[in-house]
């Protein structure tokens, strides 16, 4: 059993693109838990940080969607969580509203 999870390896670039959904995603959230524009340095660095990461929380799903079917649908792939993080942030961001 344990000889199956030491196969997994995933690629360098699925990686990025998890650990961008994760950044992406805490980004959304930490901006909808925290005010932001308490302090004026840390609303300045929001306010130019927030249309690149409006960008790849719409951009990643479509990336990972794509390698996720050149993958063959592996339940194992980061793809996968990507997609799924990024759904539910995008979720909970329309809830809030």
């Amino acid at each position: 059993m344990l000889e199956q999870f030491k196969k997994i390896s995933h690629s360098t670039q699925s990686k990025v693109v998890f650990i961008l959904s994760i950044e992406v995603s805490l980004f959304w959230m930490l901006g909808e838990l925290i005010n932001v524009y308490r302090f004026a340095l840390v609303g300045a660095i929001y306010e130019i940080v927030w249309l690149p990461n409006l960008a790849m929380l719409f951009i990643l799903p479509l990336v990972s969607l794509f390698f996720l079917g050149k993958e063959k649908n592996k339940l194992q792939s980061l793809y996968l969580y990507s997609i799924v993080l990024l759904t539910i942030a995008i979720l909970i961001l329309l809830i809030n509203q």
